[in-house]
């Protein structure tokens, strides 16, 4: 079932990433142009990145993010990659 969230361009849907709060028509979630913005892109720059985003849709996730900054982290810390899995020489030395 999709769930509109207050945040126009963010809904949560049972059947995509277990409800984990998306940008509507997509199933990229809000951590992913989270994610992007804490490494230093600007939401125009986050747009060029994954450009089935309108502009719009990015401030709107980081929007949301503001609104709901515990939640989004912890999904981000959930699906947070392991070093050695991400570079091989992490666990080298």
């Amino acid at each position: 079932m999709v769930t509109q969230t207050e945040h126009w361009h963010i809904v949560r849907d049972d059947d995509i990433l277990g409800g984990e709060p998306v940008v509507k028509g997509t199933r990229t979630p809000v951590r992913a142009v989270v994610e992007l913005w804490r490494l230093g892109y600007a939401p125009e720059e986050i747009y060029r990145e994954l450009p089935h985003l309108t502009v719009a849709a990015v401030f709107d996730a980081l929007s949301y993010y503001s609104d709901h900054q515990e939640e989004i982290a912890g999904f981000i810390r959930r699906n947070l990659v392991p070093g050695e899995l991400v570079d091989p020489r992490a666990n080298a030395g």
